[in-house]
């Protein structure tokens, strides 16, 4: 009985073969629409957190009271001394957040996210090419999104532009690492160590600073799974701070949320969009075809035959249109440049792909129940 279901699939399939291909491409746009979205979400996503996501510590210390707002918060020195006293953390150090411009050789700009860190503590990245940062000097760490938007390499120089009270002024700085891709508040990160960030950053210019204050404290712990109880007791034992971790902050970034509220949103109609055209061809299919159905019936073809047949030819027709919108969409990720926020994880893909092999089958059962009800005698015209 597989067999001859399988027979009448394939049979029907190549007798009206442009009409299931063009219903594929339908499938497939839809398919487009699903990992491009998928892809857009995370790529946001990304851009928002991935400095803060990828940190070498469980904690993020921020000032009290100011609703987990890294541009609100500020820590000085006492803070993260007394952080370090506290049992269990291992080490800390302070970060800080700004924005400037880099400016290319060709005239070129683009604004990147400037980040204050305390060289070899905590918050500095590893670096995949060249070397760390030292406490003095004009380095600078390019995360791997502006690597790739300039062309700057390890021992390159790039040029930032800051405004320093109603003036511009330029800074150049000598790149010695390149890490990973560090995005910050969805854009490209340049790293810098604090003597170096506090001249750079744009503001009132400080002659003689007495004092680092930065906007955040990150916190590596002794035992990283007992983040939970340390940030209470850091909490408790240092006043004026909130300890969070790192996906509690990244998911209180400004906009974070909202955006992958709305993305979700936007996946979850394509998908029900996806469904309604499905169901709909393939309930129209059904009608056109009510006469052989009533045929097959009256040869004595079981429900279960005709029912296993169309959803064959369902999953066929799905499988045949989500292929070619997974196809086409890896090609055109390929055309697009560095600077779309697209990230193609391979989690994103398989959920989204398996979502569109269900929505076949789910949109197809209304023509399934429907060839279920066909009477052979009405259907050919014999009965009341």
């Amino acid at each position: 009985m597989i067999l001859t279901a399988i027979y009448l699939t394939f049979k029907e399939i190549w007798r009206n073969r442009g009409r299931f291909f063009l219903f594929s491409l339908v499938i497939a746009l839809i398919t487009i629409l699903v990992l491009f979205i998928a892809a857009l979400g995370d790529g946001l996503g990304n851009g928002n957190r991935e400095y803060i996501e990828k940190l070498n510590g469980e904690l993020i210390v921020y000032k009290a009271n100011v609703d987990l707002s890294i541009g609100a918060s500020r820590l000085d020195r006492a803070q993260l001394r007394a952080v370090l006293r506290v049992p269990g953390v291992k080490d800390a150090g302070q970060v800080s957040f700004s924005s400037v411009v880099l400016v290319q050789g060709d005239g070129k700009k683009f604004n990147v996210a400037l980040i204050g860190v305390e060289p070899g503590k905590p918050g500095e990245p590893p670096v995949l090419l060249g070397r760390g940062l030292e406490a003095r000097g004009n380095e600078a760490i390019i995360d791997r999104n502006v690597a790739l938007r300039t062309g700057y390499k390890v021992g390159d120089s790039i040029r930032l532009k800051s405004i320093q009270g109603t003036s511009e002024e330029f800074y150049d700085l000598q790149i010695v690492g390149i890490s990973d891709g560090r995005q910050y508040a969805l854009q490209p990160s340049v790293i810098v160590s604090h003597q170096t960030f506090d001249r750079v950053r744009p503001g009132v210019p400080v002659a003689n600073p007495t004092d680092l204050v930065s906007n955040v404290i990150v916190v590596q712990l002794d035992e990283p799974t007992n983040w939970r109880a340390m940030a209470a007791i850091l909490a408790d034992q240092v006043e004026g701070i909130q300890a969070v971790d790192r996906v509690t902050a990244y998911q209180n970034t400004p906009g974070y949320s909202a955006q992958q509220s709305t993305l979700e949103t936007q996946r979850f109609f394509s998908l029900l969009i996806g469904v309604l055209v499905i169901g709909g061809f393939f309930q129209i299919q059904t009608l056109q075809k009510v006469p052989q159905i009533g045929m097959l019936k009256a040869i004595g073809a079981s429900n279960f035959l005709i029912a296993l047949a169309a959803l064959i030819q369902i999953v066929l027709v799905t499988i045949l249109g989500v292929s070619i919108g997974a196809a086409v969409t890896v090609l055109l990720a390929l055309t697009f440049p560095a600077t779309i926020p697209l990230v193609f994880s391979p989690m994103a893909i398989i959920i989204g792909i398996a979502s569109l092999m269900l929505i076949g089958p789910i949109g197809g059962m209304v023509s399934v129940r429907y060839a279920l009800r066909v009477e052979p005698l009405v259907a050919l015209g014999l009965g009341g």
